[in-house]
Order: C-alpha cells, then structure tokens, then sequence
C-alpha cells in the first residue's frame, strides 16, 4: 500500500495499519528510519494478531533519546531558560509531543499533520499516557504545513472532532510578557460551529524528524516551510530541529533489517534518480510468525543534501546552522545490493556537531536552525 496523495498537498503522514506496541521508553539513541539496532533489541515475543492497525512509531521513532538532543541543542544555542513550548511538524500519532508533556507538568505541545486517523490514534492511544492535565498541556491540528493558517483544530474532548480552527503562525510569542502570543480562533458560523479564541505561547522548539523534509520535494516549498516554522519560535529565542540522512549508501538500492520486539521491520530503497535527487522509500514488516506486509508504507522523496538545507534555512531568516552528524554502520554487502542485512549501532556511538565531515557509507544528523538569538 503506497501513501496517499491529496490533491496540491505534499505528502506528510501515510494513513496506513497500526501495530499493537508503541512503547519506546527503551530506545538508548534517537533516530529515524535508518537507524539500526543494538543486540539487545533482539528480542521476539507472540504478537496478538487481532491487535490494533499497524502504525510506524516504533520503527520510526526514539523520543527520549530525540527530546535528550533538542534541549542539549536549545541549552547550547538559546540558553537562558528551559525549553518549555514544542511544536511537532509532520508527527503523525505524535509520540514525540506527548513524551515530550510526560517530561516535564509545565510543558506544552503542538501536533501538526495532514493524516487525521494519525492525530485521532494518538488521541486515542498515546495522549493517554500522559498525566491528566496533559490534555489541557496539547493541542492537535490537521492541515498542510505549507499553510498552516488554514489548519483546523482537532477536538477531543468530549468526543474526536474537527474544529473549524485557524492556526496564525504569525506574530509569534511566549506567554511569558515579553513576547506576543499567537492567536487561534474560529470563524466559520455557517456550520453551527461555536466561535472562541484561545493563545498558544511562542515554541522554544519546532522540530520535523522523520526525514519528513524530504517529502517537499521543491526548493520554494522548503524556503516557505522553514519560514512558516521560524516566525513561530520565540522572540527571546529558538531553534528548529530536523533530521536527514545520506552516504554513499543512501543513493543505491539497498535493502535493511531492524528487528523489534514481535515484529521485523525492513527499509527499501527501491531507486534513486542522481538528475532529480529522488527516491522512493518502502517499508515492509513480518508480524509475528505468519504475517508479512510488504509496502506497509512508501514515500516519494527528494533526498536533499547538508548545503542545500543550510542556504534554505538561512535564506529563510535563521541566524546560524548546526549539524550534528552520527556515522552508520557499513552496509556494503560485497556489491550485492539484493541482500537484506541486519546490522548492529553501538549504543555507545553518538552525534557530534560538525562544520567538516568526510564522506561515508551511511549517517543521520540532525540540522539545527538557530534564530532570535541576541
């Protein structure tokens, strides 16, 4: 099953199967879909195959390893007080924000995503884990991150729903007095929906993992959407976090194996156009001992390189660019690229900034944009 396409939208989120397990309170290091695991991981248990749809958060997704880096990052280049505000972009369930509540009573978080069952599976599946008054801590909107003032709220209590809401991304702010806040309120009456305004404080953090960037497949969109991003971060200073991955590796078919606990999880690069830098991603998954689903979830991306994403950044208003870059481990398998593989990341390896970095066989890194920052 490949991801579906809604008219002019880049693609954001598939609407695809859920998996019964989503707890990742173990992962020891944050990345994405690349990443490979430690042995420790290697564990295999019966898998209820009744359970819940399948969804990728576990295979995507480490958030307290992600949360660790982006207030080392916020520390680093803001500092001055401790990130509070969060806004994810492209996040699907929205496993990130809602570790993100659970870390600290005082935190706030903003979903964005243009998959409406994603944001209603993490309404009903991960929200709830978060203390009670992480409700009132959250917020949820559906619509294209290329124009978010046309979002709409998504309402969960009492009941899911969608809320004729428009998120204004400008005038950022904080709650705090220095800074404007920025507004959201209804205006359309004609469908009975009952008008009110409420504030969100300016983000500390906006972040978009998932190698989601990728799916804007033209230099203009991404311009836009970085600066749609910083004229939501705080006057008093902030920063927006993605993550990319690359290598020689990265620009050949290849074909990877990451084992979880009940499941095995397989990343497909099935092409690669040097002309365009474009690829088509596919994940696979074997559920338990008798099910297999191949092309759970395909993505159409342009593969964008480190300098690319820095003259975009910063012709979008950011002050300065960070890359923090973590090498891989090597998937050569003697030039037969039809091989599935598993390999092994040591949990000891982490990523460090770097302003010059030689070529490898494979690596992440996260891109840090710093702005407002005196």
């Amino acid at each position: 099953m490949g991801k579906k396409q809604r008219g002019k939208h880049p693609p954001q989120r598939p609407q695809k199967h859920r998996f019964p397990h989503q707890d990742s309170s173990d992962d020891a290091l944050p990345s994405s879909a690349y990443s490979l695991p430690s042995k420790s991981e290697e564990e295999e248990e019966e898998v209820d195959e009744e359970g819940p749809p399948l969804n990728d958060d576990r295979s995507i997704a480490s958030p307290k390893g992600d949360i660790s880096y982006l207030q080392k990052f916020f520390l680093t280049y803001v500092g001055g007080r401790f990130p509070l505000h969060f806004q994810e972009d492209f996040c699907g369930t929205a496993l990130l924000s809602t570790e993100w509540l659970r870390s600290d009573p005082r935190r706030t978080a903003i979903g964005f995503d243009l998959d409406v069952e994603a944001l209603n599976w993490c309404i009903e599946n991960n929200l709830n884990k978060v203390v009670s008054d992480g409700y009132s801590r959250f917020s949820l909107f559906h619509g294209n991150v290329l124009r978010p003032s046309e979002a709409h709220l998504v309402k969960y209590k009492p009941e899911i729903t969608l809320e004729n809401l428009t998120l204004n991304d400008n005038n950022a702010g904080s709650n705090n007095s220095n800074d404007q806040e920025c507004p959201i309120s209804s205006v359309d009456t004609k469908e009975g929906i009952l008008k009110r305004e409420c504030s969100y404080p300016a983000r500390d953090i906006v972040c978009a993992f998932n190698y989601s960037c990728c799916c804007l497949q033209s230099r203009k969109d991404l311009v836009v959407y970085f600066r749609h991003a910083l004229d939501v971060l705080s006057k008093r200073g902030g920063i927006f976090v993605m993550d990319l991955y690359g290598g020689v590796s990265s620009e050949r078919k290849l074909r990877l194996q990451r084992r979880f606990p009940g499941f095995l999880y397989f990343w497909e690069q099935e092409d690669f156009d040097i002309v365009n830098r474009t690829t088509r991603i596919s994940l696979h998954f074997n559920i338990g001992k008798n099910r297999t689903i191949r092309h759970a979830f395909s993505y159409n991306w342009r593969l964008w390189s480190l300098p690319e994403i820095k003259e975009c950044l910063e012709e979008a208003g950011f002050q300065s660019v960070h890359f923090w870059i973590r090498v891989m481990p090597d998937t050569d398998t003697e030039g037969d690229s039809r091989n599935t593989e598993r390999y092994y990341a040591s949990e000891d390896v982490k990523y460090e900034e770097h302003t010059f970095f030689q070529q490898a066989d494979a690596w992440n890194a996260y891109i840090v944009g710093v702005a407002n920052v005196s």
